[in-house]
């Protein structure tokens, strides 16, 4: 009977950039890729992994009542715990550097579990941007045995925290993996608000501002500067994914709701979002994850942030931080909206993020962690504008 290994995601993204690498395990045939849902987001979770046509196999249930990290934290590390005193997998991979990620890390080190931390080593340098992302990442590092660095800078990263370097492999993103995967069935939009939209006859623009960071005064600003980009370019449609949160949605909603050209929607299922990003001709958003998937289709993103720790994105030139202020975000749309030259030579380099391939040099880096394969060559640098052959 193969190995198990368990794949634990609490979020969307997570779940997003987790079911490349359950397939490509799948395929290998070394390993029994075991999802796992935290019971963080347990619903997101389903939805973004039916996109592959895949389901959790274990969900768990998280009791809430606070709403806070340490409840959530400590629930979860007491599931998955109880979990794996019966059913103890080989590895277990987290994903980045959500709450779910720190907890199962924990989880899995007090048992002596391997963890194989999948997109390794971002960093901001700033504990409170993004908070608490940039302490859990950091903190995952110290107990992982496998560290899969999504680019160059990333690996350099962990090298400079004296990570062995014999413990990171540079993979690329399987986020780059997922979302070309799925933009490339052209599949009818889900959401009932975009079905009715022909974005053909004009240019898309796509903003999000999620982050708990965007909330308040700050997104007021960002709204207002979509409001005066629709009155100053009539081409252009805007789509605006709300966060769940009420008092998220009732902010855009007196900002924007009733605004012609403007469609708000609920948050996207991941192939409606992977179409609209391969349909879109500019991004504003404050996602890491659409900064790294953006440039796959040649789209441009400007951040919504003051900090990213996507720097791959901003020294490739496929991003440029903008920040919350209402000027600014008008200034630089309107350079990229006034001339598509401009616009186009953001991209002409290509994605830092990934050659697609990610996901199977994940599946065989487990698989040589646990002594079953060899180990797999990084993704080659030269994918990576940012690479000086440091790491080649």
């Amino acid at each position: 009977m193969k190995r198990e290994v368990h794949l634990i995601g609490g979020t969307r993204p997570e779940a997003v950039k987790l079911a490349p690498v359950a397939l490509a395990m799948r395929e290998a045939g070394l390993l029994t890729p075991v999802l796992l849902a935290s019971g963080q987001h347990p619903a997101m979770v389903s939805q973004a992994l039916a996109a592959f046509g895949l389901e959790p196999d274990i969900t768990l249930t998280v009791e809430r009542s606070t709403g806070s990290q340490a409840e959530l934290l400590t629930a979860m590390v007491r599931e998955l715990d109880e979990l794996w005193s019966v059913r103890t997998p080989a590895a277990v991979i987290v994903q980045g550097d959500t709450t779910t990620s720190l907890a199962g890390a924990l989880a899995a080190f007090w048992r002596r579990i391997p963890v194989v931390h999948l997109e390794a080593g971002l960093r901001s340098g700033d504990l409170d941007s993004p908070f608490p992302e940039e302490a859990n990442r950091r903190l995952v590092a110290q107990v992982a045995s496998l560290h899969l660095a999504p680019t160059p800078l990333a690996a350099m990263n962990l090298l400079d925290e004296k990570i062995a370097h014999t413990d990171v492999l540079i993979t690329g993103n399987t986020v780059v993996d997922a979302t070309l995967a799925v933009a490339a069935r052209r599949m009818p939009f889900e959401t009932p608000a975009l079905q009715d939209r022909d974005f053909g006859k004009g240019r898309l623009v796509l903003v999000t501002a999620h982050r708990r960071e965007s909330w308040g005064e700050p997104l007021d600003r960002i709204l207002g500067a979509v409001k005066q980009l629709i009155e100053r370019y009539p081409d252009i449609e805007v789509v605006l994914p709300s966060h769940p949160n009420p008092a998220v949605r009732s902010q855009v909603d007196a900002a924007l709701a009733g605004v012609e050209r403007v469609t708000i929607t609920d948050p996207l299922p991941y192939p409606d979002l992977s179409r609209l990003l391969s349909e879109a001709y500019l991004v504003l958003t404050d996602s890491g994850g659409i900064q790294e998937e953006a440039p796959s289709f040649g789209v441009p993103a400007l951040v919504l942030r003051d900090v990213t720790e996507r720097v791959e994105s901003l020294t490739a030139g496929c991003a440029k931080l903008v920040g919350s202020d209402t000027a600014r975000i008008v200034e630089e749309a309107s350079s990229l909206l006034d001339s598509r030259v401009r616009r186009d030579s953001m991209t002409a380099g290509g994605n830092p993020y990934g050659d697609g391939l990610a996901a199977k040099r994940t599946a065989q880096a487990t698989a040589a962690l646990l002594g079953l394969a060899p180990a797999p060559d990084a993704m080659p640098v030269a994918q990576n504008p940012l690479t000086s052959g440091a790491l080649a």
